[in-house]
């Protein structure tokens, strides 16, 4: 069943709840996602990031929107921190049917104008639009030149005006989380009491990045405190890739059918306790 973000959140939010979004890159970790989807009737989110899709290439899109039409859950196929219009756009025509625009590192007004503009164009298609204020940190294993291991925390009054004024249909917000996996140095704390006044100020549903790697307590609280999605991508691929590598030390092993099934098993361990972690599991008849 295919949704976009809008309607999808709209259920998690009027019954606390929050939605996995899942990154994709490949049709190993799209099936895994939806075996994973379906055996626990969740409904669930799958975003593909401009770099992954660069990798996959648009027509593992069409794919997505296939198999999401033959799904017996509610699913959305979102646009992972888009950072242009130009990348909205192309997003809308590949078949997303919800788009992140991140205009988080522009000043205020800026930000409000860019998505204001991604918001007129992707809701003139039925597409969602995802945005973002406030920036959260990086981890060593994800920096780049651009990146920061800095967080810019989300003020409430200030999300309240840039929902106000942009017409997003949800909200990113940095409430002390960072992307990646974290090194043993660090340990996040994710502000809980900020987020209560972020979700006393504004409505709509509100997403947090960098949802890997996180204590379990907390990211279970942050789904019952006004959280309705999370993002989720190295917490997939990491028993993915690990799998792949201890079947891989078999040097006759080359058929995808010997070496795929079991790294795509061990995933759907992780996914099905997400799912049972934000409270998502058997949540799909909410959506019949």
């Amino acid at each position: 069943m295919l949704m976009n973000m809008k309607s999808l959140l709209a259920v998690a939010n009027a019954h606390n709840f929050a939605i996995p979004a899942f990154n994709t890159p490949h049709t190993m970790i799209m099936r895994g996602v939806l075996e994973a989807s379906e055996e626990m009737q969740a409904p669930v989110i799958i975003e593909v990031h401009p770099d992954e899709l660069e990798f996959a290439r648009p027509s593992f899109i069409s794919t997505l929107v296939e198999e999401a039409h033959k799904a017996s859950v509610p699913v959305c196929i979102h646009l992972d921190h888009g950072s242009s219009l130009d990348q909205i756009i192309r997003a809308i025509q590949y078949g997303y049917t919800s788009v992140m625009i991140d205009a988080s590192s522009y000043p205020l007004e800026e930000n409000i104008s860019i998505c204001r503009e991604a918001c007129r164009i992707a809701h003139a298609a039925d597409v969602s639009v995802e945005g973002e204020l406030g920036t959260i940190g990086t981890t060593s294993q994800t920096l780049s030149s651009t990146s920061s291991t800095e967080i810019h925390y989300t003020q409430p009054e200030e999300a309240a005006r840039f929902v106000e004024e942009t017409g997003v249909d949800s909200l990113a917000v940095a409430i002390g989380t960072c992307h990646g996996i974290y090194p043993e140095r660090m340990t996040p704390t994710l502000q809980l009491d900020l987020l209560k006044e972020i979700k006393a100020a504004v409505k709509i549903p509100l997403v947090l990045h960098g949802g890997s790697s996180n204590k379990d307590e907390e990211i279970a609280a942050a789904s019952r405190t006004g959280i309705n999605k999370i993002n989720i991508s190295s917490d997939i691929k990491d028993p993915f890739y690990q799998k792949c590598r201890e079947v891989l030390k078999d040097p006759y092993i080359r058929e995808p059918g010997d070496i795929y099934p079991p790294c795509i098993e061990e995933m759907k361990k992780v996914i099905r306790h997400k799912f049972k972690l934000l409270g998502a599991d058997q949540k799909a008849a909410l959506y019949r």
